[in-house]
């Protein structure tokens, strides 16, 4: 078939990575299709035949995105698929991989799922953040995960006041808060101590970090809920950051609002499996409990 394209996502920083981004490079170009990769990412791994692309169109006009690496690299490929709205689909070689569809071991088959068009298409929500500062606007972001606001000092506690729809909830003095999707429920704000959600529940979490609080529960709000924070003005200064990867100055008195993104990201499914499964196989839940263990 003519016209087909895949952007290639890596993990240069992976010795191993060059190995399995050829073979997949070689498996793709002989069924037709034409493979971009980020122009750092070709010259690092010196994959010949691959189409040098740059800048957020990277994934303009691709049948899928391919992310080769850990929950980092899939990510990162999340922020050029999702303005193409290609679907996204993760190959893990992390250690955990939870956003990952395929391990290693699958390389094979998922590049024939790809090539045979056999997969099915989930859309994740995401959320939108704005900051504001004196009723101006400052900067705006998304994440797939969650976004966090956090102090900016270790040495000092934040002060933030949480809103939701437009009604006071709480004031924390705390290490920050975490807002997260039902994806995201498994990374920073599970650490944090928040509930797990399924995926297909639609949902924002609210989940404070190390508060200084009676009531510092994590909590679980509207898909069409607002959240809004707000960093005391005789607080310390604050950073909010976005799935760990782009991280913004908060000044005090700042003004953070967190509601659902317009657009998903579109993740690849290649055979159904129901998400306690996978919840079980990646963090080693011990089913059988210590009775079963022999």
């Amino acid at each position: 078939m003519s016209g087909r394209e895949a952007l290639l996502v890596t993990h240069t920083g992976r010795r191993d990575c060059a190995d399995h981004a050829r073979a997949i490079t070689a498996d793709l170009l002989k069924a037709g299709f034409t493979v971009r990769m980020a122009n750092d990412e070709m010259l690092a791994l010196e994959l010949p035949g691959v189409v040098p692309v740059a800048g957020p169109s990277a994934a303009d006009g691709v049948e899928i995105v391919l992310a080769l690496g850990g929950d980092g690299t899939l990510l990162r490929a999340a922020e050029m698929a999702r303005p193409a709205k290609a679907p996204l689909l993760g190959i893990n070689l992390g250690k955990v991989g939870f956003l990952a569809e395929a391990e290693i071991d699958d390389l094979d088959h998922a590049v024939r799922c790809v090539v045979d068009g056999a997969y099915t298409v989930d859309e994740r929500l995401t959320v939108e953040v704005a900051v504001e500062q004196d009723g101006l606007p400052v900067l705006r972001s998304w994440a797939l995960n969650e976004v966090s606001v956090e102090k900016g000092a270790r040495e000092r506690m934040l002060e933030l006041l949480v809103e939701v729809d437009g009604r006071s909830l709480s004031r924390y003095g705390c290490d920050g808060v975490v807002c997260a999707t039902p994806t995201g429920s498994t990374a920073y704000a599970f650490s944090a101590g928040g509930p797990v959600v399924w995926p297909e529940v639609e949902a924002l979490l609210v989940v404070p970090i190390s508060a200084h609080a009676l009531f510092s529960r994590a909590l679980v709000t509207a898909p069409t809920s607002t959240i809004t924070i707000t960093v005391d003005p005789y607080t310390t200064s604050a950073v909010a950051c976005c799935d760990g990867r782009r991280v913004f100055d908060v000044a005090a008195g700042a003004v953070v609002t967190v509601r659902r993104g317009e657009l998903p990201v579109r993740v690849v499914r290649l055979h159904p499996q129901p998400f306690t499964d996978r919840l079980v196989a990646k963090f080693g839940l011990p089913v059988d409990g210590w009775r079963g263990s022999a």
